[in-house]
């Protein structure tokens, strides 16, 4: 069972699922994430952009937000920033999330549950890799909490990837 999400995380958890349901309003595949600093200011906010013409496949809403994130903050300020994201951060951008410097993760769909929807869809095809997984590889922890609202997280693919 996940653990519980206080009120400013259940909220932060929900802005990701409406950046991701503007990802899709907008064309594009249904992700979205934000970061939040140590003082709980949201400092980045993005949807995916992985889709040609403009977008390429590095950018996932994760990385979109992490590194402008890194790029607003700079090293130091990452310290105790979380990602909140709208699906378990793939296996790339669980290696962006681990060299920007973020300390924790929250995410509402996990990898398991989007496979389910996206089949072997060949826009997303999904790494059975956790997020967990790949941060116990690290020489650094990050504090990793997900799934949560899976539902809710669901309803932005519902009939896309068809």
């Amino acid at each position: 069972m996940p653990d519980e999400l206080d009120a400013a995380d259940e909220a932060h958890l929900r802005e990701s699922i409406r950046a991701a349901e503007q990802s899709r309003a907008e064309g594009r595949h249904p992700f979205g994430a934000i970061v939040v600093d140590a003082g709980g200011a949201v400092v980045a906010s993005f949807g995916n952009n992985s889709l040609p013409p403009e977008g390429d496949p590095t950018q996932h809403a994760e990385m979109r937000a992490v590194a402008a994130a890194f790029r607003a903050l700079g090293a130091e300020g990452m310290a105790g920033s979380t990602l909140f994201t709208s699906a378990e951060p793939c296996a790339m951008c669980s290696g962006a999330v681990y060299w920007t410097g973020i300390d924790r993760v929250v995410y509402a769909l996990s990898e398991r549950r989007l496979l389910e929807l996206t089949g072997d869809h060949p826009e997303n095809p999904t790494f059975s890799l956790p997020c967990r997984e790949v941060f116990a590889r690290g020489q650094r922890s990050i504090a990793v909490s997900g799934p949560h609202l899976e539902s809710e997280a669901a309803e932005a693919h519902l009939g896309f990837w068809s």
